[in-house]
């Protein structure tokens, strides 16, 4: 879904910058809050990985694909602040590296594709997720129906947009169904990737995604097993469902006092989140450098419906089609498997470093506001 140059005109295109702008400063606040010393590195990986699936377009009609638009996995993930920063700085390496959206679409594409699918997701995920059992698979059905209905909603918000600043002389009625109609199945894609994704983490590292804090379970006090023997005056006892809560750190105020003077034991350290980092960074490599080279090379939603009723009339050449990597591809490399792959893992490098430069210049300025508190 991204816009290129010439599809909005510039008062409208202007306007958007100033809403994205906005958005992406209260984002830069909202997210100190966010970030810890673990999400921090966790939050570029997240950018990084949703540039990486970005590249894999999948069929979703006759001679049209989808592919992921990341806000509710991001949300979901690392926060709605830092979901918003996540994808934003995406669409920014797209634009400048890849020229993949146009740089004066870019306040178009950050308000629809970070801004709106951020924020309608994130809505739909916490309203299900309180209305609900606080359950892992709660966690993973939420996640499901964020996903699938913010990509439509993304689908709208272009609609509304286009109405006020369009280029093109079209009936907005029919670009609104057009839109709205492929942009459901396209959910249906973005939701699958978007659960499976969220499942996956919250399976191993359930501390680690930000929608699931209070969802998964409550902390657990330590007990013995029941197979040791349980020393006299002390009490072998647990809170909250011990499947959803093994591996959830244990704040200190979590346990009740222990009787007779009972020794209480420390609380459990926070694990490393090293494991899942490199994880992941495998996974968005093995997606950008070799998965990606199959993927549909029919145009995605916006592009077939701009062809088919004419939007793309006024379409602009990219400010950035020269660049060694436009398209996705690594000029003067013939070989298309090689080039499109190399693309690919450098723009799951550079998105990591920017994005989590970000998030951690982000993070330390939390740490310094506290410091100067206390």
């Amino acid at each position: 879904m991204h816009v290129p140059d010439g599809f909005i005109d510039a008062p409208v295109s202007v306007a958007t910058g100033v809403v994205a702008a906005g958005a992406v400063a209260v984002s830069l606040r909202g997210a100190r809050r966010e970030l810890d010393e673990r999400t921090a590195p966790l939050a570029g990986l997240v950018a990084a990985f949703i540039f990486a699936v970005q590249m894999l377009n999948f069929p979703v009609a006759a001679g049209t694909s989808g592919h992921l638009l990341g806000g509710a996995l991001a949300a979901i993930l690392v926060g709605p602040y830092t979901g918003v920063l996540c994808v934003s700085v995406v669409l920014l390496m797209q634009g400048v590296l890849f020229a993949d959206g146009g740089l004066t679409a870019l306040g178009v594409n950050i308000t629809d594709m970070a801004l709106v699918t951020t924020v309608v997701a994130y809505a739909i995920f916490r309203t299900i997720v309180k209305l609900a059992p606080h359950r892992r698979r709660t966690v993973t059905v939420a996640s499901f129906v964020a996903a699938l209905v913010s990509v439509p909603a993304a689908a709208v918000a272009f609609t509304a947009i286009y109405a006020l600043g369009g280029t093109a002389d079209v009936a907005i009625g029919k670009v609104f169904a057009a839109m709205v109609g492929v942009h459901v199945l396209i959910g249906i894609g973005e939701a699958a990737i978007t659960a499976l994704t969220v499942g996956a983490v919250v399976a191993v590292r359930p501390d680690l995604v930000y929608g699931a804090r209070g969802v998964t379970g409550r902390p657990l006090e330590i007990r013995s097993s029941p197979l040791a023997p349980v020393a006299p005056g002390q009490v072998a006892r647990a809170e909250g469902p011990v499947a959803d809560d093994a591996r959830a750190p244990e704040p200190d105020d979590a346990r009740a006092p222990e009787p007779d003077g009972a020794a209480v034991p420390a609380a459990a350290p926070k694990r490393s989140a090293r494991r899942v980092w490199w994880a992941g960074l495998a996974a968005a490599l093995l997606c950008a450098g070799v998965v990606s080279f199959y993927a549909s090379a029919s145009p995605d939603g916006l592009e077939k419906v701009a062809h088919d009723k004419g939007i793309d009339k006024k379409a602009e050449d990219h400010a950035a089609k020269d660049s060694p990597l436009a398209d996705y591809g690594v000029k003067d490399i013939s070989d298309a498997r090689l080039s499109g792959g190399l693309a690919g893992v450098i723009g799951v490098g550079a998105t990591l470093a920017v994005g989590s430069g970000v998030f951690i210049v982000v993070r330390r300025r939390r740490a310094m506001a506290e410091s100067e508190r206390g």
